[in-house]
């Protein structure tokens, strides 16, 4: 009885890791089909926009500090139709592109000086992202 009983447990466990390795080997193949590019973008844009604030809250705003944030946040904006090819058609999707580009150019055009003029563009930035995410995220 004790024999059956181990001989249990042990297929039981068995079957519990097979299960485990089962489940991570699906969840990996499930997650190499999904594109990454698309979340990626939004995470570097958030982390600069993040350095910003944190910047700015530490009156750490010289044209140096805030530029090379600027400079990024430009150039992943390039690649925003290329991250969401399922709204590059859309107009909305274009516009709200666009708007935040064109902020980011007279940004870069006219770099902030001073904690007020950093808050000032980072306020327009989040705006342009914020518009956006109101028409797109779910």
């Amino acid at each position: 009885m004790a024999s059956q009983a181990s001989r249990f447990l042990f297929l039981f466990l068995l079957g519990l890791l097979v299960g485990a390795i089962a489940t991570v080997m699906a969840m990996r193949a499930l997650q190499a089909r999904k594109d990454p590019f698309p979340h990626s973008v939004m995470h570097v844009m958030a982390k600069q926009t993040d350095v910003l604030k944190q910047n700015i809250a530490q009156n750490r705003c010289t044209t140096s500090d805030a530029l090379p944030r600027l400079q990024t946040l430009r150039a992943v904006g390039n690649d925003l139709e290329a991250a969401f090819p399922d709204l590059a058609e859309d107009q909305r999707f274009v516009t709200h592109a666009s708007q935040l580009r064109a902020t980011l150019d007279g940004a870069l055009s006219a770099p902030p000086v001073g904690c007020p003029d950093t808050q000032a563009t980072l306020a327009k930035v989040n705006d342009s992202c914020k518009a956006c995410h109101d028409d797109f995220a779910h």
